[in-house]
């Protein structure tokens, strides 16, 4: 690592097992940014409590699910460091200090707090911890002065606006303590669920990264197809297709001939959710089978997070001396 320059932070919320959305929306670039980068892994369970703390007995074993997934998929503790957020108090003690000088305007403006109080029904999100998570997100980068991010687009503005509060507490107390981060944009692969919509848990429309590879012809027929198509000789539209969608992103070998069979009536959609489902299982098998070699060990996820602790307070404790010297709390 000795030759890594900069650092990064990212997280997940533990909901438990990922998916194939969380797989190539963010956890596969975050398997090649570890061999780039200094990279802190966070399980932000700080963070699943603002909108759902009143679910909050599922989140230990959520966190254990979710981190024999990123081992199960690449992500190597010896690489980055991986931890759970609540481990290290440091980032609550800045989020408190940096509520302090933080507008509300600020918060009030972000795209996600509006669309969300509009999105998530039948909870009350009328709470302080849902109004300022963007400031506790802030606080888990700033508290390891990243210097990158790797989000989404609907995430950028978060880290504009972390920006933004690092930049107003450096000038209020003259010391340049935190880097502005920049922001790296994943490069997401469009993965639909079972029904074409966005695949995502409250769907229930979900693939799930650990799936036994014998599970996964009974879930690739489930795949909504062209509706358009009745019979095997119907010209079909590859691009309204969620079985296209996925040959793009597993069967990139065979993409166009399957493109064009589809396209002149050439292929039916039963064959190619088959030739799919044997592209899905090589892809997925090694991951399945990593998972069950790591299951064996019940003490391995509990002690990774322990030494990513140690490593992540290390870092944590030394920026907040730094902050706590310039706001005049030593």
């Amino acid at each position: 690592m000795s030759e890594k320059k900069d650092i990064i932070l990212s997280g997940m919320r533990p909901t438990g097992k990922l998916h194939l959305g969380n797989l190539f929306g963010a956890l596969e670039n975050w398997v090649r940014l570890q061999d780039e980068y200094h990279c802190f892994f966070c399980v932000v369970d700080w963070h699943a409590l603002t909108t759902a703390y009143e679910e909050s007995l599922n989140i230990k074993e959520n966190v254990r699910e979710m981190v024999l997934d990123w081992l199960s998929c690449g992500i190597d503790p010896d690489k980055a460091v991986v931890f759970q957020q609540s481990d290290v108090k440091e980032h609550a003690e800045l989020h408190l200090l940096l509520s302090m000088i933080t507008p509300l305007s600020w918060l009030e403006r972000i795209p996600t707090y509006k669309e969300q109080l509009q999105q998530i029904e039948g909870r009350n999100l009328a709470t302080y911890g849902f109004l300022g998570y963007p400031l506790l997100q802030a606080a888990d980068i700033l508290v390891y002065k990243a210097d990158a991010v790797p989000v989404g687009e609907d995430q950028a503005p978060h880290i504009e606006f972390t920006r933004e509060v690092a930049r107003r507490f450096n000038y209020l107390y003259d010391r340049k303590v935190f880097p502005e981060p920049a922001t790296i944009l994943n490069e997401y692969k469009v993965v639909p669920g079972l029904d074409n919509r966005k695949m995502s848990k409250s769907y229930n429309n979900v693939i799930e990264i650990s799936i036994p590879p014998q599970e996964i012809p009974s879930r690739v027929r489930m795949m909504i197809t062209d509706p358009g198509r009745i019979r095997k000789s119907d010209p079909g539209n590859p691009q309204i297709c969620s079985i296209y969608a996925f040959h793009r992103i597993f069967n990139q070998l065979e993409l166009k001939n399957i493109e064009t069979a589809c396209l002149e009536g050439q292929i039916g959609c039963v064959e190619c959710k088959n030739i799919l489902s044997g592209w899905m299982q090589k892809f997925l098998e090694p991951v399945f089978h990593k998972r069950r070699e790591l299951e064996k060990d019940p003490q391995i996820i509990e002690d990774i997070l322990n030494k990513g602790r140690e490593k992540a307070r290390e870092v944590a404790r030394s920026t907040m001396q730094e902050v706590r010297s310039a706001m005049g709390l030593l």
